[in-house]
Protein backbone atom coordinates (compact mmCIF):
# COMPACT_ATOMS: atom_id res chain seq x y z
CA UNK A 1 0.00 0.00 0.00
CA UNK A 2 2.68 2.52 1.00
CA UNK A 3 5.50 2.57 -1.53
CA UNK A 4 8.97 3.00 0.13
CA UNK A 5 10.49 4.24 -3.13
CA UNK A 6 7.82 6.89 -3.33
CA UNK A 7 8.80 8.04 0.16
CA UNK A 8 12.39 8.66 -0.95
CA UNK A 9 11.31 10.47 -4.08
CA UNK A 10 8.91 12.70 -2.19
CA UNK A 11 11.49 13.50 0.44
CA UNK A 12 13.86 14.66 -2.27
CA UNK A 13 11.16 16.90 -3.70
CA UNK A 14 10.24 18.45 -0.38
CA UNK A 15 6.98 16.57 -0.22
CA UNK A 16 5.72 17.68 3.16
CA UNK A 17 3.86 20.58 1.57
CA UNK A 18 2.84 18.75 -1.58
CA UNK A 19 1.36 15.78 0.25
CA UNK A 20 -1.07 17.95 2.15
CA UNK A 21 -2.84 18.39 -1.17
CA UNK A 22 -3.75 21.79 -2.51
CA UNK A 23 -4.24 23.18 0.97
CA UNK A 24 -0.72 24.53 1.27
CA UNK A 25 -1.31 27.01 -1.55
CA UNK A 26 -5.08 27.29 -1.96
CA UNK A 27 -7.62 28.91 0.34
CA UNK A 28 -10.85 26.94 0.27
CA UNK A 29 -13.88 29.26 0.54
CA UNK A 30 -16.85 28.76 2.82
CA UNK A 31 -19.71 26.86 1.18
CA UNK A 32 -22.51 29.04 -0.14
CA UNK A 33 -25.00 26.17 0.13
CA UNK A 34 -25.14 24.15 3.34
CA UNK A 35 -27.45 21.88 5.28
CA UNK A 36 -30.10 23.49 7.47
CA UNK A 37 -28.53 24.57 10.75
CA UNK A 38 -29.98 23.25 13.97
CA UNK A 39 -29.65 24.43 17.57
CA UNK A 40 -30.35 21.17 19.36
CA UNK A 41 -27.69 18.53 19.78
CA UNK A 42 -27.88 15.47 17.57
CA UNK A 43 -25.92 13.03 15.44
CA UNK A 44 -25.46 12.85 11.70
CA UNK A 45 -23.01 10.85 9.63
CA UNK A 46 -20.74 11.82 6.74
CA UNK A 47 -18.48 9.49 4.74
CA UNK A 48 -15.55 10.85 2.73
CA UNK A 49 -12.71 9.23 0.77
CA UNK A 50 -9.59 11.24 0.06
CA UNK A 51 -6.66 8.90 -0.27
CA UNK A 52 -5.20 6.97 2.65
CA UNK A 53 -7.72 6.94 5.46
CA UNK A 54 -5.08 7.47 8.18
CA UNK A 55 -4.70 11.17 7.53
CA UNK A 56 -8.37 11.92 6.82
CA UNK A 57 -9.38 10.20 10.05
CA UNK A 58 -6.73 12.13 12.01
CA UNK A 59 -7.92 15.45 10.60
CA UNK A 60 -11.53 14.96 11.60
CA UNK A 61 -10.55 13.70 15.03
CA UNK A 62 -9.48 17.32 15.62
CA UNK A 63 -12.69 19.01 14.44
CA UNK A 64 -15.08 20.44 17.01
CA UNK A 65 -18.46 18.78 16.87
CA UNK A 66 -17.08 15.52 15.50
CA UNK A 67 -17.94 12.72 17.91
CA UNK A 68 -16.06 9.96 16.11
CA UNK A 69 -13.93 9.44 13.05
CA UNK A 70 -13.46 5.85 11.86
CA UNK A 71 -11.36 4.40 9.05
CA UNK A 72 -13.01 1.89 6.75
CA UNK A 73 -14.14 0.93 3.28
CA UNK A 74 -17.03 2.07 1.07
CA UNK A 75 -18.04 1.28 -2.49
CA UNK A 76 -17.74 -2.50 -2.50
CA UNK A 77 -19.21 -5.51 -0.77
CA UNK A 78 -18.77 -6.81 2.75
CA UNK A 79 -17.03 -9.93 1.46
CA UNK A 80 -14.14 -7.90 0.04
CA UNK A 81 -13.94 -5.24 2.78
CA UNK A 82 -10.57 -6.45 3.98
CA UNK A 83 -7.35 -4.48 3.73
CA UNK A 84 -5.32 -7.01 1.77
CA UNK A 85 -8.09 -7.39 -0.81
CA UNK A 86 -8.99 -3.70 -1.02
CA UNK A 87 -5.31 -2.92 -1.62
CA UNK A 88 -5.47 -4.77 -4.94
CA UNK A 89 -7.68 -1.96 -6.27
CA UNK A 90 -10.16 -4.44 -7.72
CA UNK A 91 -12.95 -4.48 -5.11
CA UNK A 92 -14.66 -1.17 -5.86
CA UNK A 93 -13.92 0.01 -2.34
CA UNK A 94 -12.31 3.32 -1.47
CA UNK A 95 -10.42 3.85 1.75
CA UNK A 96 -13.00 5.98 3.54
CA UNK A 97 -13.69 7.70 6.82
CA UNK A 98 -17.03 7.67 8.62
CA UNK A 99 -17.59 10.87 10.58
CA UNK A 100 -20.29 11.13 13.22
CA UNK A 101 -20.90 14.79 14.02
CA UNK A 102 -23.21 17.09 15.95
CA UNK A 103 -24.90 19.42 13.42
CA UNK A 104 -25.47 22.02 16.14
CA UNK A 105 -21.68 22.47 16.39
CA UNK A 106 -20.41 21.85 12.86
CA UNK A 107 -22.25 21.64 9.55
CA UNK A 108 -21.91 19.23 6.66
CA UNK A 109 -20.70 22.10 4.50
CA UNK A 110 -17.95 22.92 6.98
CA UNK A 111 -16.87 19.28 6.98
CA UNK A 112 -16.71 19.42 3.19
CA UNK A 113 -14.63 22.59 3.35
CA UNK A 114 -12.08 20.86 5.57
CA UNK A 115 -12.17 17.73 3.41
CA UNK A 116 -11.33 19.67 0.26
CA UNK A 117 -8.59 21.53 2.13
CA UNK A 118 -6.58 18.45 3.10
CA UNK A 119 -6.51 16.42 -0.11
CA UNK A 120 -6.23 17.07 -3.84
CA UNK A 121 -9.68 16.52 -5.40
CA UNK A 122 -8.26 16.88 -8.93
CA UNK A 123 -6.18 13.70 -8.77
CA UNK A 124 -7.87 10.68 -10.33
CA UNK A 125 -7.44 7.40 -8.45
CA UNK A 126 -4.44 8.54 -6.47
CA UNK A 127 -3.31 10.81 -3.65
CA UNK A 128 0.32 11.73 -3.07
CA UNK A 129 2.42 8.55 -3.19
CA UNK A 130 -0.60 6.22 -3.24
CA UNK A 131 -1.98 4.98 -6.55
CA UNK A 132 -5.11 2.97 -7.29
CA UNK A 133 -8.90 3.23 -7.32
CA UNK A 134 -8.96 2.55 -3.58
CA UNK A 135 -7.38 6.00 -3.12
CA UNK A 136 -9.92 7.88 -5.20
CA UNK A 137 -11.60 11.03 -3.97
CA UNK A 138 -15.28 10.49 -3.20
CA UNK A 139 -18.22 11.71 -1.18
CA UNK A 140 -20.65 9.00 -0.13
CA UNK A 141 -23.87 10.86 0.62
CA UNK A 142 -26.41 9.55 3.11
CA UNK A 143 -29.42 11.51 1.83
CA UNK A 144 -30.54 14.00 -0.78
CA UNK A 145 -29.57 16.98 1.35
CA UNK A 146 -25.96 15.82 1.55
CA UNK A 147 -25.99 15.21 -2.20
CA UNK A 148 -27.36 18.71 -2.84
CA UNK A 149 -24.77 20.38 -0.61
CA UNK A 150 -21.88 18.37 -2.06
CA UNK A 151 -22.87 19.04 -5.68
CA UNK A 152 -23.34 22.75 -4.99
CA UNK A 153 -19.98 23.03 -3.26
CA UNK A 154 -18.06 21.28 -6.02
CA UNK A 155 -19.78 23.52 -8.55
CA UNK A 156 -18.84 26.54 -6.44
CA UNK A 157 -15.18 25.49 -6.27
CA UNK A 158 -15.02 24.72 -9.99
CA UNK A 159 -16.64 28.02 -10.96
CA UNK A 160 -14.24 29.93 -8.76
CA UNK A 161 -11.32 27.93 -10.22
CA UNK A 162 -10.03 27.29 -6.73
CA UNK A 163 -7.96 24.43 -8.10
CA UNK A 164 -5.92 24.56 -11.29
CA UNK A 165 -7.80 21.57 -12.69
CA UNK A 166 -11.43 20.48 -12.39
CA UNK A 167 -12.47 18.44 -9.41
CA UNK A 168 -12.89 14.71 -10.06
CA UNK A 169 -14.41 13.82 -6.69
CA UNK A 170 -17.20 11.28 -7.06
CA UNK A 171 -20.56 11.99 -5.44
CA UNK A 172 -22.23 8.63 -4.93
CA UNK A 173 -24.88 7.21 -2.58
CA UNK A 174 -23.66 5.52 0.57
CA UNK A 175 -24.66 1.89 0.35
CA UNK A 176 -22.55 0.64 3.23
CA UNK A 177 -19.54 1.48 5.33
CA UNK A 178 -17.32 -1.29 6.67
CA UNK A 179 -14.99 -0.51 9.54
CA UNK A 180 -11.34 -1.25 8.79
CA UNK A 181 -9.16 -3.52 10.87
CA UNK A 182 -8.36 -2.34 14.40
CA UNK A 183 -4.72 -1.58 13.61
CA UNK A 184 -5.82 1.11 11.15
CA UNK A 185 -7.84 3.01 13.75
CA UNK A 186 -6.12 6.07 15.28
CA UNK A 187 -3.06 5.14 13.24
CA UNK A 188 -1.49 8.60 13.47
CA UNK A 189 -1.88 8.62 17.25
CA UNK A 190 -0.10 5.29 17.58
CA UNK A 191 2.58 5.93 14.93
CA UNK A 192 3.35 9.67 14.94
CA UNK A 193 6.97 9.18 13.90
CA UNK A 194 6.41 6.83 10.97
CA UNK A 195 7.82 8.45 7.80
CA UNK A 196 4.55 8.14 5.89
CA UNK A 197 2.67 9.88 8.70
CA UNK A 198 5.30 12.60 9.10
CA UNK A 199 5.40 13.38 5.39
CA UNK A 200 1.77 12.98 4.38
CA UNK A 201 -0.53 13.29 7.37
CA UNK A 202 0.93 15.51 10.08
CA UNK A 203 0.93 18.47 7.63
CA UNK A 204 -2.82 17.96 7.14
CA UNK A 205 -3.52 18.20 10.85
CA UNK A 206 -1.20 21.20 11.18
CA UNK A 207 -2.99 22.95 8.34
CA UNK A 208 -6.39 22.48 9.95
CA UNK A 209 -5.03 23.79 13.25
CA UNK A 210 -3.73 26.89 11.48
CA UNK A 211 -6.54 27.61 9.03
CA UNK A 212 -9.61 26.45 10.96
CA UNK A 213 -8.82 27.66 14.46
CA UNK A 214 -12.50 28.13 15.33
CA UNK A 215 -13.20 24.49 14.50
CA UNK A 216 -9.99 22.89 15.76
CA UNK A 217 -9.97 20.86 18.96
Amino acid sequence: MRNPLAFLTLLCLGAAAACSGASAAVAIPNPVVDEARVTTKGERTAVFAGGCFWGIEAVFDHVKGVKSSVSGYSGGTQATAHYDIVSTGTTGHAESVQIVYDPSQVSYGQLLQIFFSVHDPTELNRQGPDDGTQYRTAIFYADEEQKRVAEAYIDQLNRAKVFKQRIVTQIVPLKAFYKAEDYHQDYLVHHPNQPYIVINDLPKVAYVRQQFQQLYK
